[in-house]
C-alpha cells in the first residue's frame, strides 16, 4: 500500500459496500486509525464536541480478531447507545489484548454523509506489519 503519510486512512472503491484502509507505525495506532476511518465513511464530525469518555477491552486474540473486535464495538455502541468516537487511543493491555479509550459524542451531534455500516466483513480482511509499520484493509457491510 502506498502511504502518503506516516499515519492515515482512506476509503477505497468497493462494490456495494465500503472498504477502508489504515496505516500507522504501530499495531495499536493502526487500530485507532481504522476506527477513525470507519467513522469518517458515514459522518462529518466537524463541530461535534466530546460528551463522554468510554473504555473497551478487546480480549486476547490474533491481530485481525482484535481489529474486528474493536470495529464491531464501535458499530454496536452506535446502534445501542447512540454514540460515536471522536478520538481513539489504543494501548496493548499486556495480556495479548487491547485497551481502547474513546472520547465520544452522540450520533445526533454529527452530520450523516454516507451509508451507515452494519457489520465488519471478514472477507478480504487484512491486518499486519508490512515493513514500514502496520496497515489494514477492511470491508464494511452497509
Amino acid at each position: 500500500m502506498e502511504r502518503p503519510a506516516e499515519r492515515g486512512h482512506r476509503c477505497v472503491p468497493h462494490t456495494a459496500d465500503v472498504r477502508i484502509e489504515a496505516w500507522a507505525p504501530t499495531r495499536e495506532a493502526c487500530v485507532a486509525e481504522a476506527v477513525t476511518a470507519l467513522v469518517d465513511t458515514f459522518t462529518d464530525p466537524a463541530g461535534a464536541r466530546p460528551a463522554a469518555e468510554r473504555e473497551f477491552r478487546a480480549p486476547a486474540g490474533d491481530d485481525a480478531d482484535l481489529l474486528v473486535s474493536v470495529l464491531d464495538e464501535v458499530i454496536f455502541r452506535m446502534e445501542t447507545e447512540g454514540e460515536l468516537p471522536l478520538s481513539t487511543e489504543v494501548t496493548d493491555d499486556g495480556a495479548g489484548g487491547l485497551l481502547v479509550r474513546w472520547r465520544t459524542t452522540d450520533t445526533d451531534a454529527v452530520e450523516l454523509v454516507g451509508a451507515v455500516p452494519k457489520a465488519v466483513a471478514l472477507h478480504e480482511l487484512r491486518f499486519g506489519s508490512d515493513g514500514a509499520g502496520w496497515s489494514c484493509a477492511v470491508t464494511l457491510d452497509v
